[in-house]
């Protein structure tokens, strides 16, 4: 743990989104301080009540776009940030592809305005939310961290920029630790189904598009492509479940003072399961098959990605507790209780 004689103040960009409000519940848990900043434009407010519920304390929230440098230097003066998770960004491979300035703009914006902020105030410890995209079309696998870069949408371009601005503010500023986590396809819920992803607007990933099309909210699933060099022709994923993921970013700033510099981990099952096996496992989880129609591919995707997680394991003895079963069961809990989502709650501007 960051060392300090006081609970040690966490700042999660993007805390009310799916991954990282489950890392709020985690760090809370973990008797963390908490600020989050979020602007909401793909997360609920009612997300951030569930938190605190959920971990029986408050944390600290502030609706803002990272790239307000008033706004986020407000909130570091404000507090004695120690170390900062950043996940704020835009993450949608389709959506991407039709707007690839606002994801420039926004995950490349966001991160640079973070990094000045954190510079200014003498914050030198960050945990990187990145992408397993980033491998992009290789015929590998298990993709490993050593394994080169060859992002296929701007999405993945991003976040691969991102990475590597990140290296060479660690290269000019030998004080600065960064963690970035290249996870691979996060799902599922909070076992207790009050915390769950609950995206705004039509969903562009595949499983809260088949939550909702189990709840009847949607008709049903678009499948792009089937002709992909897969056991059943669609595209296979490793999919992990997000609680897996939160553990994975509270372990990363536990480990965050072990080396200055930029270091890279991978946080995956090792399994792949294609997207025809995730719709029958979730259709069991419902108790229901889930209807979809094969659609041609979806520009950007890419057959097959899968994790090598060896070196998180190895330095950290990190390794997922949550397999494909309870990864759809969850999803479906927290659907099933929330069919609306998380409907009218909401959250103050500051808790």
């Amino acid at each position: 743990m960051i060392p300090s004689t006081e609970p040690a103040t966490v700042l999660v960009t993007g805390g009310a989104g799916f991954i990282g409000s489950h890392t709020c519940v985690e760090l809370l848990a973990r008797d963390y301080e908490v600020v989050v900043v979020d602007d909401h434009s793909n997360s609920s407010p009612g997300a951030i009540d569930q938190v605190q519920k959920l971990a029986g304390r408050p944390l600290t929230f502030y609706r803002a776009d990272l790239r307000d440098r008033a706004a986020l230097d407000a909130v570091f003066e404000a507090h004695p940030i120690d170390a900062v998770i950043h996940f704020a960004a835009k993450k949608a491979v389709g959506e991407s592809m039709r707007i690839p300035l606002d994801y420039f703009d926004i995950n490349i914006g966001g991160t640079t305005s973070l990094l000045r902020s954190m510079h200014a105030h003498g914050v030198h410890q960050l945990v990187f939310s990145s992408s397993c995209s980033i491998y992009g079309s290789s015929a590998k696998v298990p993709l490993a961290e050593d394994d080169p870069a060859a992002p296929t949408n701007p999405y993945a371009r991003s976040k691969w920029i991102c990475e590597q601005l990140l290296a060479d503010a660690c290269a000019r500023y030998p004080e600065l630790a960064v963690i970035a986590l290249r996870y691979f396809n996060p799902v599922g819920a909070h076992p207790s189904g009050k915390l769950g992803e609950d995206p705004l607007g039509l969903p562009n990933n595949v499983m809260p598009y088949l939550m909702q099309v189990a709840v009847g909210r949607l008709p049903e699933l678009p499948v792009f492509g089937n002709d992909y060099p897969t056991p059943d022709g669609t595209c296979v994923r490793d999919y992990i479940h997000v609680t897996d993921v939160a553990d994975g970013h509270r372990l990363a700033v536990e480990h965050l003072a072990d080396e200055p510099g930029l270091r890279v981990f991978n946080l995956g099952t090792g399994t792949g399961v294609s997207v025809l096996e995730l719709v029958k496992a979730f259709g069991e989880a419902c108790g229901r098959p889930i209807p979809y129609r094969i659609e041609g591919r979806r520009p950007g995707d890419v057959a097959r990605l899968i994790a090598d997680s060896t070196r998180v394991e190895r330095e950290w003895g990190w390794h997922t507790t949550q397999d494909l079963a309870a990864m759809c069961g969850d999803a479906w809990r927290f659907q099933k209780l929330n069919p609306h989502g998380y409907g009218n709650l909401s959250s103050s501007e500051e808790l």
